[in-house]
Parts: structure tokens; sequence; C-alpha cells
């Protein structure tokens, strides 16, 4: 397992995909290194790649909503990707590319141990859960696996191109902070 300071180099000097020479920044993540909940979404856009921070954008704003609605405050909840540069047009990642980038999420998460990890969206679920599951068939479930507390969603930008979604997402992230108040109890 890299320091923190390892896995920025690392990331930084990665070029193990295409995606490393099309990038502007690298986008490794944001929030307290040391929180009981991580919330992980697909790639960065172009606002992430801009500023090199997850979640900046649009659906970065939607959720940044959410999660103060709810609240959970900023220093429970880190917010990474499974790839670490933005795919070209924002395609999603190719499962090449998610593949060389999945040791460096497995490196954060050890790092960070969370209690809860949040999959937003079908590309994290799919890399974190199972390969073959469906966002609409397995959402708002809890899975619990190596010691973690796993809750697939909706990624926030699905909720900005279908507004039905909201409602299910706000339910799937009461269910997370009510886990979380539990777990953070113990």
């Amino acid at each position: 397992m890299l320091s923190w300071e390892e896995l920025i180099v690392r990331c930084t000097n990665c070029k193990l995909c295409s995606l490393g020479n099309t990038r502007k920044n690298i986008v490794i993540g944001r929030g307290n290194q040391k929180a009981p909940l991580m919330l992980i979404g697909e790639g960065p856009g172009e606002q992430e790649d801009l500023q090199g921070l997850p979640f900046v954008g649009s659906a970065g704003k939607l959720l940044d909503l959410l999660l103060d609605a709810l609240p959970i405050r900023k220093g429970d909840y880190y917010i990474a990707n499974i790839v670490k540069c933005r795919p070209p047009g924002n395609r999603v990642p190719l499962e090449e590319e998610a593949e060389k980038c999945l040791p460096f999420l497995r490196n954060q998460v050890s790092l960070i141990r969370p209690k809860i990890i949040v999959c937003l969206g079908a590309t994290a679920m799919k890399y974190i859960i199972d390969r073959n599951a469906k966002i609409t068939q397995i959402r708002g479930q809890w899975v619990e696996r190596k010691g973690f507390w796993i809750m697939p969603t909706f990624h926030p930008a699905a909720l900005l191109r279908d507004e039905s979604k909201k409602v299910l997402m706000w339910e799937d992230f009461k269910k997370v902070k009510q886990k979380l108040e539990e777990l953070c109890q113990k």
C-alpha cells in the first residue's frame, strides 16, 4: 500500500492507459481522508479535469446540495472516481482504463478505511459490486462486503437528465445517513 504522498506521485505520473495523455489534471479525490463515508463515481468530466477535483461540475453541485440537505457534514465524506483522468468527450471509461486505475482506488479505500461506500452510478457499481448487475435493479440495497457497507445509487448526472430519479436517490441517501449514524455511534 502506498502512502497518500506516494499515491499522488504515482497517479500524477501515470501513463498506464491513453487517458494519461489527454488529461489536463489528475483527479484523485476531495474530502476528509479519514472519513467514514466514501462516495465513488465514474470519472472526471470537463470541470473536474480543469480543476483537478471530483464532482465540481453541475452533477457535483447537485451532489453537494443533496449532502448539505440531509445533512451529511463535509468532514464525514471523501469523494473519488473509478478513473482518475477524464475520458474524451466524457464517455464511459473503457474496461482497460478502469482496470488500470482500480489499484489506485483500492489504495485510497485502504488509506481511508470508510465504513460505508456509495457507488454513484452504474460504472462505479460495476467495478465495486458486480460486473453484471443493473443499477435500476439493485440501487438502494445494501451490500456488505469485506467489512464495508456498500450502497449503489444513481449518479447525480442521471438526475440532471431525469428528474424522476431525484426522489429515489434522496431515499437512498436517507438510508446512507441512517447507516452512517448507526455505525459512527458504535
